[in-house]
């Protein structure tokens, strides 16, 4: 059994659910609102064309559904698995507030690519092997991402196989060269810690407790890439070769 489907739910004080900010106001659109803009904001940053910055983000994304490994690794796990995923249907970009740059939502079973903040087809890359991630615990492991040790898990999960190299975690100042694996351990610590304060709003110290009580059983729970990616490595060429390994052949 997978370290996913071992995490346990909490009770949930429903009074609690009603106050607490689960993101929803990052995504304007999600809900019926609309994006706030200013005349300011249009003019120096370049906002107020969503159609641009949409077109780019759906064909950025088309090129990674059928160019990039390790998204046609992540979608064809997901197939495996039973859960549902069509593009047209279950991916879409759309413009976003705050510090996000991507988002599963789970009452449409929707990865939200924010089209005005990932710009190359890189970065739509990295968005969407993240959020896919967070479909496939969703699906596989039921997942209820209202509860602060599901949540924790699955940012740890993301981290660890597609965020954390050596070197990023160098950079992220997490990293020692004396000790490489507890490096990176810091370094996916760091990275969920920060989407967990992005996505809920709660404190560092309330997401970092989260973090830690999940961490060594989400840590460990490779699937279903079966490898750490390393930055300028074969890897995700051979995570997607060795899919069949895992039963993950659709």
């Amino acid at each position: 059994m997978s370290a996913a489907q071992e995490t346990h739910s909490q009770p949930t004080d429903s009074k609690k659910d009603t106050e607490q900010s689960y993101g929803f106001e990052n995504y304007p659109e999600r809900r019926g609102g609309k994006k706030s803009e200013s005349w300011l904001r249009v003019a120096l940053l370049g906002e107020g064309r969503e159609n641009f910055d949409n077109i780019r983000c759906e064909k950025n994304v088309l090129k990674c559904v059928d160019e990039s490994p390790l998204v046609k690794l992540m979608i064809s796990a997901l197939k495996s698995a039973g859960c549902d995923i069509d593009i047209r249907r279950n991916i879409c970009c759309e413009p976003c507030e705050g510090l996000v740059t991507g988002g599963f939502d789970t009452e449409y079973n929707q990865v939200v690519v924010c089209q005005n903040k990932v710009r190359s087809k890189g970065m739509v890359q990295g968005v969407l092997a993240h959020e896919l991630m967070h479909m496939f615990d969703y699906c596989r492991a039921h997942m209820d991402f209202k509860n602060m040790d599901h949540l924790a898990c699955t940012e740890i999960r993301a981290a660890n196989l597609f965020h954390c190299s050596f070197m990023s975690a160098l950079s992220q100042g997490a990293a020692s060269p004396f000790n490489i694996a507890k490096s990176h351990a810091e370094c996916v610590k760091q990275k969920a810690v920060n989407s967990i304060v992005v996505a809920r709003g709660v404190s560092q110290e309330e997401a970092r407790s989260a973090v830690d009580r999940v961490f060594d059983k989400c840590y460990n729970d490779l699937e279903p890439v079966g490898r750490r990616i390393r930055r300028n490595s074969p890897h995700i060429q051979w995570a997607y070769r060795e899919r069949y390994h895992y039963g993950y052949g659709e």
